[in-house]
């Protein structure tokens, strides 16, 4: 299974992201030293799409099979792609924080903590639906390891499309998010130029 191991704060500063949209609190001090060169359109667009790869951790080739799949639904592409990556598991994890970082919910997932609607499911890039009811394996519950990862992310606010009860580590999927209830940093209409082209 590929994974992408790139040092994140560098990466972070190459694409002109701030780390705590991965669930991140550090922050360097270094500057990105770049000459004064105009970006192409080109450039920008690359920059676009590398930036969604790079925050939900996603490869090329299923980050075009979801821009495939996206091209296919009803609706605006550049949108409908940004649902199914929300709707990933390992992400709906991190956003009810159940885990820290998107890589730590992908690695929950791969070990079978986690179980949809009473199935468990060790494939980070599920994608839920709508009604789905997620919740944390009964004898993984008591582990000492996510008691830590709920002190850590106490203060994360879960968005209004999911609702979530920390003490019985059970959550429901009310609806599909809309583009003003994701807010990563990501112009998906120049993805879209870039695939279309």
């Amino acid at each position: 299974m590929a994974v992408n191991k790139d040092p994140i704060l560098k990466r972070c500063r190459s694409l002109g992201l701030e780390p705590m949209y991965l669930g991140i609190n550090k922050t360097s001090k270094r500057q990105l030293r770049r000459a004064n060169r105009k970006v192409s359109e080109y450039g920008l667009q690359l920059r676009e799409k590398q930036k969604a790869k790079f925050i939900y951790g996603v490869l090329e080739k299923p980050f075009r099979n979801y821009y495939e799949h996206a091209v296919r639904m009803k609706g605006m592409t550049g949108l409908n792609l940004l649902i199914l990556l929300e709707s990933r598991l390992d992400n709906i994890l991190f956003r009810l924080g159940w885990a820290r970082t998107r890589r730590e919910a992908r690695q929950m997932v791969d070990h079978k903590f986690v179980q949809v609607n009473g199935k468990t499911v060790n494939i980070p890039s599920y994608l839920v639906k709508a009604g789905d009811k997620i919740e944390i394996k009964e004898k993984n519950k008591s582990y000492q390891r996510i008691k830590d990862i709920l002190d850590a992310t106490n203060g994360r606010v879960v968005p209004e499309w999911l609702t979530a009860n920390d003490e019985a580590l059970e959550a429901t999927v009310n609806a599909m998010p809309t583009r003003e209830q994701i807010d990563i940093p990501v112009d998906e209409m120049l993805i879209v130029e870039l695939y279309s082209k």
